[in-house]
C-alpha cells in the first residue's frame, strides 16, 4: 500500500495475478458489484482439497438457489430461535465432558469439536458420535493444509490435506445416499440442510448427483467449522488476558443465568440481552479476524482508482487494510468495545463477515453460537492464561500455536 497505492496494489497468489483492494472504498466496490464487475473464484490448489474434480464449476442459478435455501430456511430468523436452545444444550455437555472435569483446557481444540459436533447435529441431523468423529478427524486436516503451499507430494501438508479431503467426502456420500433411500424423494425426516438440498433440481429439472451435494455440504462445514471456532478462541483469549472485560460480561451472563429456572435452557430473548457480550466480540473479531479476506474474479474489464483491471484477472480483499488501519479505529490496538455502540463504526470498515451481496450468511448464526459458548464459560470459570505471550500463526485461520490453553478457576456457588 504504501508503495504502490492505498487503494489498491497488483501482487500474485497461488499463482495467479492479484489485484488487492484496500480500505472501505474497495470493500465496497467489491462487496456491491457481484455478478456486475465481479464473481466469486476460489483458487484451484483450494478446490481439489475440497470438492469432486467433476464437479468443480461454478454454476450461478444453482449458486443463488443455495443461497436462497441458506436465507430462507437454514439462516431464517424461525430457524435461527430454534437453534439457540439445542446450542445451549450440546454447550453445557461439552462444559460438563470436556471443561470441568480438568483444570487447564486447551480452547482451540475444544471450539472446534463443539462447532463441529454442532453443525453436524443441525445441518445433517447426526448425532452418532462414532459418526462425527470419522467426519471431524480428516476434517481438521483439510483446514491446516487447505491454504499451505499446493505441493502435492508425499509428507506435506497440502497431500495430507488432499486425502482427508477424500475420506470426508467417502463419508458424506454415504449419509447422503442413506438419506437418499429413507426419503424416497420426498421430504427429509428432518427438516435440515440435508433435507433440503435433496430436493434441489438443476436446469433440466433432474435432481442433483450426489457428488454435488458433497460438494455444497463440504463448503457449508468449512464455513460453520473453522472461522467460528477461531472466533471463538479469540474471544476466550481476551477475556483472559483483560479482566476488566471479563467482569462487565460476567455481570451481563449472570444476570441472565439467575433470571432462568433450574435447568431452563438460554432463548432468544436472552441472546437479545447480550449486547455487551456482542460488543466484546466484535472487537475481538477486528483484532483477530478468522478470516483474512476472500477472493473474487473480474468478470469484465473496469478501471478503479486510476488502475485497469482486465477481465479474467483474480482480485482480493482483506479485513487488515480498515481493521488496523488507525483512520477507521483510533488506537487501533487497545481493545475498546465501546467503538461498537451507537451507529459503530463507517460503513464498510469492519469487515469480519464480508458485506453486500456476498456478505457470510451464517453471519448471525455463527453471533448465536459464540455468545451461547461466552455464556456457558464465563458463568461457570474465571480464566487465565498458561502462556501470557503465546504465538499466534496462521493457517486458514488465526491459530495459537499451542491451541490457547486456559487455567479454569470455577467459581464458588
Amino acid at each position: 500500500m504504501s508503495k504502490h497505492s492505498p487503494e489498491i496494489f497488483q501482487t500474485s497468489l497461488v499463482g495467479e495475478r492479484m489485484a488487492t483492494f484496500c480500505g472501505a472504498k474497495g470493500n465496497k466496490l467489491l462487496f456491491t458489484n457481484e455478478n456486475k464487475l465481479l464473481t466469486s473464484w476460489l483458487p484451484q490448489s483450494m478446490k481439489k482439497v475440497l470438492m469432486f474434480a467433476e464437479k468443480m464449476e461454478s454454476n450461478m442459478d444453482l449458486d443463488f438457489t443455495f443461497k436462497r435455501i441458506l436465507t430462507r430456511d437454514v439462516f431464517s430468523p424461525e430457524a435461527l430461535r430454534s437453534y439457540v436452545p439445542a446450542m445451549d444444550a450440546l454447550a453445557r455437555d461439552h462444559m460438563a465432558r470436556d471443561w470441568k472435569p480438568n483444570s487447564v483446557v486447551k480452547v482451540l481444540p475444544l471450539s472446534k469439536k463443539y462447532t463441529f459436533e454442532l453443525a453436524c447435529r443441525l445441518f445433517l441431523s447426526e448425532v452418532d458420535p462414532r459418526r462425527v468423529k470419522k467426519l471431524s478427524e480428516p476434517f481438521a486436516e483439510v483446514t491446516k493444509g487447505i491454504l499451505s503451499v499446493p505441493v502435492d507430494l508425499p509428507g506435506t501438508a497440502y497431500r495430507r490435506a488432499i486425502r482427508a479431503g477424500e475420506e470426508v467426502r467417502e463419508e458424506l456420500m454415504r449419509m447422503v445416499e442413506e438419506r437418499k433411500k429413507e426419503t424416497n424423494g420426498g421430504e427429509g425426516k428432518a427438516p435440515d440442510f440435508l433435507s433440503k438440498i435433496l430436493m434441489v433440481r438443476d436446469g433440466d429439472g433432474e435432481f442433483l448427483n450426489e457428488k454435488e451435494i458433497c460438494n455444497r455440504i463440504v463448503g457449508m462445514l468449512v464455513a460453520s467449522y473453522d472461522t467460528t471456532s477461531s472466533a471463538i478462541t479469540g474471544v476466550m483469549n481476551h477475556l483472559a488476558q483483560l479482566p476488566h472485560i471479563y467482569n462487565e460480561v460476567f455481570k451481563e451472563h449472570m444476570a441472565i443465568a439467575q433470571s432462568k429456572g433450574p435447568g431452563e435452557l438460554l432463548t432468544w430473548d436472552d441472546i437479545e440481552k447480550m449486547n455487551y457480550s456482542w460488543n466484546v466480540v466484535r472487537e475481538s473479531l477486528r483484532l483477530t479476524p478468522p478470516a483474512v479476506g476472500s477472493f473474487r474474479e473480474a468478470t469484465t474489464d473496469f478501471t478503479y482508482a486510476g488502475f485497469s483491471i482486465p477481465k479474467g484477472w483474480k482480485t482480493f480483499w482483506t479485513v487488515y487494510s480498515t481493521h488496523k488501519n488507525p483512520d477507521c479505529f483510533p488506537e487501533l490496538e487497545r481493545f475498546d468495545p465501546s467503538r461498537f455502540e451507537g451507529s459503530g463504526p463507517a460503513p464498510y470498515t469492519f469487515v469480519p463477515f464480508g458485506g453486500g451481496p456476498r456478505m457470510c450468511p451464517g453471519k448471525e448464526y455463527a453471533r448465536l453460537e459464540v455468545l451461547v459458548m461466552m455464556h456457558n464459560v464465563v458463568t461457570r470459570f474465571k480464566l487465565e492464561k498458561t502462556i501470557p505471550d503465546e504465538k499466534i500463526v496462521y493457517h486458514a485461520t488465526p491459530t495459537p500455536v499451542h491451541g490457547l490453553p486456559l487455567l479454569l478457576h470455577p467459581h464458588r456457588k
